[in-house]
Formats: structure tokens, C-alpha cells, sequence
């Protein structure tokens, strides 16, 4: 072999070494808050019906889901962001936005008016903060949402905290916490699919 020819082949013997190398390398394994992303993602356009499974104590007055059909609906898909409409009835105000972050994931509250417009309170939510499970995600509250809540005067939400649970093929369910007994849980049946409802309001 020349010594052209040599020179040439070098950086590609190289080259093949590398990658040889490189294929021996394990890939990273997913995260937990991966692992509960890429589990929702796979529900993509399906939809499912819930229910309040635990609503301590009762908000006094608060009949906003009493009597009304509880639809979550996996709209929309990308690759660093789920959109996920919330309709209790006929409100179509609520939709949970579910994003990925350096560190987990990120939940936040986009709620619209039937017109489209913004609500005074929306995109409020948290971090997670702890590797959680695979199973299970949970959100403090941020200093955003704090700050929007006292603006509101809504001082009993600025200790809140979310969490979203997932059991391939069985469940999901999403709950707000708060310190002093304060529980809300509704729980979606994954083993049945429903029509998928209308679009949310602002969508």
C-alpha cells in the first residue's frame, strides 16, 4: 500500500475503532419523571373518564364537579411537552401542560375563558423537586404561582402541591395536596377510552 494511501486510510481505521468503542457503551438509563413522560406520551389523542376519588375536607360551596362527566384528554404530543384538556361537563376551561425539564418535569394550570382569553389566575404549578417514581411525580408550588395567588387572594394555595400518577393500562390520576389535611384526587380508568371531547376553550 502507498503512502497516500496509507495517510487516507488512518483516520478511517480510527474512526471505525471509535465507533466500535462507542457501541459497547451502555445508553443512559430514563430518569423516573422520563419514564412517567414517555408513559402519558403513549396515551397520545386517546381520552378517559374519571372520577373524584377523594375530596377532603370539602371545599364549602364547591360544587364545581358534583354531577359532571370527568374527561381528560391527551391532545397534544411533542417531544418536550404534553397538553392535556381537563373538562369537567361542559367547562372546557382547564388544561394541564406537562414539560420536561433539565432536572424532571414541570406541571403547570392553563386556564381560559370561553372566548379563549386568559384566566387572572393560569400557568400556575410547579417543579419537581425529588427523582419521584415512575409511578408517581410531584409538583410544589413555585415563587411564581405563589406571587399569583396572593395577588388573587388566594392564600390558601400558595402551599400547594400536585402530583400526577401513572399505572400503564390501569390508571391515572391527578392530586392536589396541601398541608392541613387538604386532598383532592381524581382517578381516569386507561383500560377504557372514551370519544375524545371538543377542543379546549383557547385552543
Amino acid at each position: 500500500m502507498t503512502a497516500n494511501r496509507l495517510s487516507r486510510a488512518a483516520p478511517l481505521a480510527i474512526l471505525a475503532l471509535a465507533l466500535a468503542a462507542c457501541a459497547g457503551i451502555p445508553a443512559a438509563a430514563p430518569t423516573p419523571a422520563d419514564a412517567l413522560f414517555a408513559n402519558l406520551r403513549a396515551l397520545c389523542g386517546q381520552a378517559f373518564a374519571g372520577r373524584v376519588e377523594v375530596d377532603v375536607p370539602p371545599a364549602p360551596g364547591n360544587d364545581a364537579f358534583a354531577g359532571k362527566a370527568l374527561v381528560m384528554h391527551v391532545r397534544q404530543c411533542g417531544d418536550d411537552e404534553l397538553r392535556i384538556p381537563f373538562h369537567v361537563g361542559d367547562d372546557r376551561s382547564r388544561t394541564w401542560v406537562v414539560t420536561r425539564t433539565a432536572s424532571g418535569l414541570r406541571l403547570k394550570h392553563d386556564h381560559r375563558h370561553a372566548d379563549g382569553s386568559a384566566d387572572a389566575v393560569t400557568m400556575y404549578g410547579g417543579d419537581s423537586v425529588a427523582a419521584g417514581t415512575a409511578g408517581r411525580q410531584e409538583f410544589p408550588v413555585d415563587a411564581e404561582s405563589v406571587a399569583s395567588f396572593r395577588r388573587e387572594g388566594l392564600d390558601a394555595s400558595v402551599a400547594n402541591t400536585w402530583a400526577l400518577e401513572l399505572v400503564p393500562g390501569e390508571t391515572f390520576v391527578y392530586e392536589l395536596a396541601r398541608p392541613g389535611g387538604r386532598l383532592f384526587r381524581v382517578s381516569f380508568d386507561l383500560a377504557t377510552p372514551v370519544a375524545p371531547p371538543p377542543p379546549p376553550w383557547g385552543a
